[in-house]
C-alpha cells in the first residue's frame, strides 16, 4: 500500500524524500431518505454483505486498504453521500459530487491514512500489507481522540469515524453553515462519538479545552504545510501526532515547513507515499510527532500564520 521514509534525526533535506511512489440546517431538507436517522440499519460491524451496486468502488477500495465494511457502514456512506449532494446545492461544500468520484476522491482518499495511523500507535503492519488474516491491524485499537481541523464537508473525519466508530472525533470548522451540515450528518448517521465545534483553529488552540488535548490532529486541503502546522501542532498532546494529507506538492511543502515544525515542538517521523485505490494521482501522508509543548506565542492570531509563515 505504501512506502515510508522514517526520520530518526532532525537533519533532513529533499534527498531524504522518496516521491516516486506513487457544517442543524436552517431549513429542513425535503428528502426523507437522506435526513431520517439510521435507527433501522443492521447492527453488526463485522457482517460484510452490501446493498446491490451500493458504493461498490468504496467497498472494493476498502478491501484493498484492509478495511472491510459492514452493511451498516455501507449504508452510512450512502446516506452521507446523499446529504452531501443535497446540501451542496445550497452551500459550497465541494466541487466533487459525482457518485464514483466522491467514493474515490473523498471517501477512499480520507481513509488511506488509517492503516498508517494504526501502525504508528499499535506497532503492527497494516492489514493491506499483511494479508486478510490480519486486516483488523489496519484500524487503530486504541480509543484515540481525533480532531479534524477545517473539516468543511467532513473529510477526512467522518469517513474515519464510520470505519472506526470506537474513535472519538471532534470536527472543527469556522463557517456556520458548514457546521450546520456537519451536525446534521452526525445526527443522521448516528455517530455517537463525534462532536462538532464552530471556531477557527488559531483561536480554539489557545483555549485549554482544546490546546494539547488530542492524540491525532488531521487536516486535508486546508493550507500549505508551513502554515498548516501552526494551526495543528498546538492542538496535539505531547507524543500525539499531526496527520497531514497532501498531494503532489508534498515533498517541497515538507522542505519549506521544516523550520515551522521544529519551532512549534514537532518532529517529522514519517513521510509516506500512499496509493489511493482507483486514483491515478500522487498522495502523501506526513506524520509529525509532538515532542515538546508548543510555545505560548503560537498559534498567532489575525491570520499571521498565512501572512508571515514561520
Amino acid at each position: 500500500m505504501c512506502q515510508a521514509v522514517n526520520f530518526g534525526h532532525r537533519e533532513y533535506n529533499s534527498a531524504m524524500i522518496d516521491d516516486t511512489s506513487a457544517s442543524a440546517p436552517e431549513n429542513s431538507l425535503s428528502n426523507p431518505s437522506a435526513s431520517e436517522p439510521m435507527d433501522n440499519l443492521p447492527e453488526s460491524e463485522t457482517e460484510t454483505s452490501t446493498p446491490a451496486a451500493g458504493m461498490e468502488l468504496l467497498r472494493q477500495g476498502c478491501d484493498k486498504l484492509g478495511l472491510p465494511l459492514s452493511a451498516r457502514q455501507i449504508a452510512q456512506f450512502e446516506q452521507y453521500y446523499q446529504l452531501l449532494v443535497e446540501w451542496n446545492a445550497r452551500i459550497n461544500l465541494t466541487a466533487i459530487t459525482d457518485y464514483a468520484d466522491v467514493q474515490v476522491k473523498h471517501f477512499l482518499d480520507s481513509l488511506a491514512a488509517l492503516p498508517i495511523v494504526a501502525e504508528e500507535f499499535d506497532g503492527a503492519k497494516s492489514g493491506a500489507e499483511s494479508g486478510p488474516e490480519s486486516r483488523a491491524a489496519a484500524i487503530p485499537t486504541q480509543n484515540l481522540h481525533i480532531v479534524d481541523v477545517g473539516s468543511g464537508a467532513g473529510f477526512p473525519g467522518i469517513p474515519l469515524q464510520i470505519v472506526a466508530p470506537h474513535l472519538r472525533l471532534t470536527l472543527m470548522d469556522g463557517t456556520g453553515k458548514k457546521v450546520q451540515f456537519l451536525r446534521t450528518v452526525v445526527e443522521t448517521l448516528g455517530l455517537a462519538h463525534t462532536q462538532v465545534v464552530q471556531g477557527r483553529a488559531e483561536e480554539l488552540a489557545r483555549q485549554s479545552a482544546y490546546r494539547g488535548q488530542f492524540d491525532v490532529v488531521t487536516a486535508r486541503a486546508v493550507a500549505p504545510l508551513n502554515i498548516l502546522v501552526e494551526y495543528l501542532l498546538p492542538l496535539a498532546r505531547r507524543n500525539g501526532f499531526v496527520v497531514a494529507f497532501k498531494g503532489g506538492s508534498a515533498p517541497q511543502e515538507f522542505i519549506d515547513a521544516r523550520n515551522a515544525i521544529e519551532t512549534l515542538g514537532g518532529e517529522p517521523v514519517r513521510f509516506a507515499p500512499v496509493q489511493v485505490p482507483f486514483l491515478n494521482e500522487q498522495r502523501f501522508i506526513l506524520l509529525i510527532k509532538k515532542m515538546q509543548n508548543t510555545p505560548g506565542l503560537y498559534p498567532r492570531g489575525q491570520g499571521m500564520a498565512r501572512k508571515k509563515p514561520l
